[in-house]
């Protein structure tokens, strides 16, 4: 993980506790155990904010998708919020990993990370 973004996500998550227990537990959690880097120095294989992610799911299809913070979330856009489960789930991973998350029945899903492009993106 940036360590510049740490502050910003920490303060997304507990200021969600309340409205998204899952997912700020989720990101929370993925938090205690991220290694922090400068932006420099950051792997270019790592899902960071404003990353990239082509992931395959479940279903067996793959997506594109870019990390990004709530206000610059769409999903039509394929721009997806840190504050949900997917989002929360894909920070830190770094390309050939793969995840659980839930999707929005609670089931469990897998999603493997196939492509990880970096891109410059401010922080709110």
């Amino acid at each position: 993980m940036i360590d510049s973004e740490a502050d910003v996500l920490g303060d997304l998550a507990l200021a969600a506790a309340e409205r998204s227990p899952q997912v700020s537990a989720m990101l929370l959690d993925e938090m205690t155990r991220a290694k922090f880097y400068s932006r420099e120095r950051i792997p270019a294989d790592v899902v960071v904010m404003g990353a990239t992610v082509e992931f395959d799911d479940a279903n067996g299809s793959t997506r594109s998708i870019k990390l990004v913070y709530p206000k610059d979330a769409d999903i039509s856009a394929g721009r997806i919020s840190i504050m949900t489960p997917v989002g929360a789930g894909l920070i830190g991973l770094r390309e050939g990993q793969s995840i659980l998350w839930p999707d929005r029945e609670g089931h469990e899903r897998e999603l493997a990370i196939v492509r990880v492009r970096q891109e410059t993106y401010n922080s709110p």
